[in-house]
């Protein structure tokens, strides 16, 4: 999680003769299960309650382009053998309706567990493990990618003083150890937020190792000043860390040590 796996999808499909296409990236841990088959095949109007209209699913979104398919051993049993069918038969029919749709697109498929362990302990099908088996892409933790840390971490901070319209700034000798010394956890993704916290906690052009700061703040010290009823600061906990960790449910609800149902029940009340 966080190694960038749909910035390689994403250059991938750039790369390749379906670059004039569209490029449709979902996360199967974020979609709830009883809405899952909807999201990606698409439902006709009437098909179940709130269907008010017909939806067009992923696998059509993508038509003539790719279909990134994010955190794929997140999938429950009955989903994986509709999704088998649909890329053995090359097509799909949508929630509701009967008619079957063809598709045309490439599907990049990403996890970041170990799939034929998941096949052994009998949670992920052998024969969409096999079906989706292809030329394999091994995106290791950035502390195992040596000075890659410090490449990225220029990137970053010279896209997000573009972006800020400020001038450009340069990391010092020490700050550059003191990033190559730590382990980030949440690999690209968390050190993206380190250097642009660093950039701006900077006074100067140089960044130097204080300007630079690891690990979540602690949300329930900076709230203990307000006065606010237990739900408010359970609301309040909830949409910072889903700020934090770039609204990625199932990572949050890890960090909370809650449900994701949980989750989807308080966004629904904020």
């Amino acid at each position: 999680t966080g190694t960038g796996k749909e910035v390689v999808a994403k250059s991938i499909h750039h790369n390749s003769v379906r670059r004039k296409g569209p490029f449709v990236a979902v996360n199967m841990s974020a979609i709830p299960k009883e809405l899952a088959e909807s999201e990606l095949f698409g439902h006709e109007k009437g098909s179940f309650t709130g269907a008010a209209s017909r939806h067009i699913g992923k696998f059509e979104q993508a038509k003539g382009g790719t279909l990134f398919l994010d955190e794929m051993g997140e999938m429950d049993k009955t989903l994986q053998a509709k999704i088998l069918r649909a890329l053995q038969e090359r097509e799909i029919v949508r929630v509701g309706g009967k008619d079957t749709i063809k598709i045309d697109c490439r599907i990049i498929a990403a996890t970041h567990k170990d799939l034929l362990s998941e096949v052994k302990e009998g949670n992920f099908r052998e024969d969409l493990y096999f079906r989706l088996f292809g030329l394999t892409i091994n995106l290791p933790p950035l502390r195992e990618r040596g000075k890659d840390t410090l490449l990225l971490a220029r990137h970053f901070i010279a896209a997000f003083c573009k972006e800020n319209g400020m001038p450009e700034k340069k990391l010092s000798s020490e700050a550059n150890k003191k990033l190559l010394g730590y382990g980030y956890p949440g690999n690209i993704r968390e050190l993206k937020s380190v250097v642009e916290l660093a950039v701006v906690m900077s006074d100067e052009e140089v960044i130097k190792p204080d300007d630079i700061s690891f690990g979540t703040k602690d949300v329930v010290a900076e709230f203990s000043g307000e006065e606010m009823t237990l739900k408010e600061y359970n609301m309040r906990i909830v949409k910072q860390y889903l700020k934090t960790y770039d609204d990625d449910i199932k990572l949050v609800a890890q960090k909370l040590d809650i449900g994701q149902s949980t989750i989807y029940r308080m966004l629904k009340e904020m």
